[in-house]
């Protein structure tokens, strides 16, 4: 991938409500310290903002 974003999970989704967690389920972030790489689109990074407070992104 070209540009390319990488997304770590740096918090649980205990507590956080259930539209959060969907959001996470889409990014493919299942467990803490988990990262995936996704290409640098709007869209992963509106998903990214809408859990910016359970996640770390760097461009890659």
């Amino acid at each position: 991938m070209a540009n390319a974003v990488k997304i770590t999970m740096t918090k649980s989704t205990i507590g956080a409500s259930p539209a959060q967690r969907k959001v996470m389920e889409a990014l493919g972030l299942r467990k803490m310290h988990h990262s995936v790489t996704l290409p640098d689109t709007p869209q992963t990074w509106g998903a990214v903002k809408k859990v910016s407070h359970l996640v770390t992104a760097e461009e890659v």
